[in-house]
């Protein structure tokens, strides 16, 4: 769910990736594109947001300031179990032979 914070009604270019800075305002930079490397970040508008911690600030579709809740932890993955195979060890019988001690004439 997300609320709106500020209306500007940024107009957004192609190729740009637009976002809130750590001054919280409205800044865009170059998106990188195959070989090509992104540009720096430059200011679109000066607006000074506060942030708040726990939320996450984004420009919405009709280019406003809105934010909505940071979901933190997510869903617990489920661990497979691996079968762990136990190789079986051939076990040799060692039969004894019964050796009878003669008395020596």
């Amino acid at each position: 769910m997300a609320e709106k914070i500020r209306k500007i009604g940024v107009k957004r270019e192609s190729g740009y990736l637009y976002f809130i800075d750590k001054q919280g305002d409205v800044s865009r930079a170059l998106m990188t594109r195959g070989g090509k490397k992104g540009g720096k970040p430059s200011k679109v508008e000066k607006i000074g947001v506060n942030k708040e911690k726990g939320y996450l600030y984004f420009i919405d579709k009709q280019g406003d300031i809105s934010r909505s809740i940071m979901s933190r932890g997510g869903k617990k993955k489920i661990k497979k179990t691996v079968k762990k195979t136990v190789k079986k060890v051939a076990v040799k019988k060692v039969i004894k032979k019964s050796v009878k001690k003669g008395k020596k004439k």
